[in-house]
């Protein structure tokens, strides 16, 4: 049985207990450990390392390392077969435990990248710097798992970060308790004459998309709704309980349970909103968000950004509907080039692809553990692998 040593900044994220769901649903025995954010009692048992906050990298980088010294006491039960880092913050310490723990075959090492952080992004000097740091730390790295390709494309490939190719592991829907593939649920024909609902679910960081749809709500005049769940950035959305209150049209419902309320808030909207410009000209434009999978294995319509990944995936296979720009003018364009008899085809369209495109399976979960134990020679090797989630969704 493969033992894994899963390490990880944010103890507090739920979608690191759903990677850690995966890994044992592949037949993995997995230990934890990493960094708190919160003061709640953790639902797992895991080794917390420290505390460390949101948006300081440096700060949880530099609790990281001086963590390095006393390494040897992480892994706390036994040797592992694999270590997966997850977050660069992480990979100075995996490579510590890595060597003090190191046997005649040392345990192999992953690392999970979640996005290309800002500060690796661009020519500047700092991040250059981040750059070759992060090069220097990868050297040693069996593979790097990414979410979408376009990470590779604009990042890992461009700088020559790592040799070796990368691992795409999507971010579909991981429900432990469903059975496999279940079928898409059938939705009840709109009501004549009834508001288009867009929702809008998960972190929600973006300035841009929050004016846009509050100016096309406004617009519309009870036409179309805005239905939000999630989590608000209010760092970067000081103004978002004001909007709401001032504008009838937009609902916020709090946050949801993942996957436990997935069908019930896609099953409530017409639209999902897939549009992020909180990182634009980075991560913004190569990301493939949760939303994509959770809209589309649940029967909403997916809508993105021209010119952004997940843009080009929408429109490489025919799937949901994409905006020219990101403007309260355009999408209400868009909506008025929908009519319900569109909106059932378009529905049509993605019922007809194969629910695997969008949920992760058991056999999914055997596949990666295979992956990180190094069974090569093996049809599995050669799968595709299950998703990972680059954001955390829900509380």
């Amino acid at each position: 049985m493969t033992r894994i040593l899963y390490l990880t900044h944010d103890l507090d994220d739920s979608a690191t207990w759903r990677r850690v769901s995966m890994l044992e649903a592949g037949g993995a025995v997995v230990e934890v450990a990493g960094f708190r954010r919160g003061t709640a009692p953790l639902s797992r048992e895991a080794t917390v390392l420290g505390q460390t906050y949101s948006g300081r990298f440096l700060h949880r980088a530099l609790s990281a390392l001086r963590l390095m010294l006393r390494a040897g006491s992480v892994a706390r039960r036994g040797a592992p077969d694999v270590i997966v880092a997850r977050n660069l913050e992480m990979l100075p310490l995996a490579h510590r435990i890595r060597k003090r723990v190191s046997r005649q075959r040392p345990p192999r090492l992953f690392y999970e990248a979640l996005d290309i952080h800002r500060l690796l992004v661009g020519p500047g000097m700092i991040a250059s710097l981040m750059r070759l740091v992060e090069r220097r730390l990868c050297r040693n790295v069996d593979r790097v798992l990414i979410s979408s390709m376009r990470f590779d494309e604009e990042h890992f490939r461009r700088y020559r970060q790592i040799e070796a190719p990368p691992v795409l592991i999507e971010n579909k829907v991981w429900d432990p308790a469903a059975a496999d593939l279940a079928l898409l649920p059938v939705r009840p024909p709109r009501q004549g004459g009834g508001p288009i609902v867009i929702g809008w679910f998960g972190i929600l960081r973006c300035a841009e998309s929050l004016r846009c749809l509050d100016a096309l709500c406004r617009d519309a005049n009870g036409r179309v709704r805005l239905v939000l769940r999630g989590r608000p950035a209010l760092d970067v959305l000081p103004d978002f309980h004001q909007i709401l209150r001032d504008n009838p049209h937009i609902e916020f419902h709090g946050a949801y349970r993942y996957p436990d309320d997935l069908p019930e808030i896609y099953g409530g909207i017409d639209i999902a909103w897939l549009v992020d410009r909180f990182e634009a000209g980075a991560n913004s434009e190569w990301l493939l968000p949760n939303r994509l999978y959770e809209s589309c294995a649940n029967g909403a319509i997916p809508l993105a950004l021209e010119g952004t990944e997940t843009g080009r995936y929408l429109s490489r296979r025919g799937l949901g509907l994409v905006l020219p720009a990101l403007g309260p003018e355009a999408v209400a364009a868009v909506l008025e080039s929908v009519d319900e008899n569109r909106l059932v085809a378009i529905r049509a369209r993605i019922a007809e692809l194969d629910m695997a495109e969008w949920r992760t399976t058991r056999q999914d979960c055997i596949r990666l553990v295979d992956l990180l134990a190094g069974r090569t020679g093996t049809e599995r090797e050669a799968a595709p692998v299950p998703q990972l989630d680059p954001v955390e969704i829900v509380g």
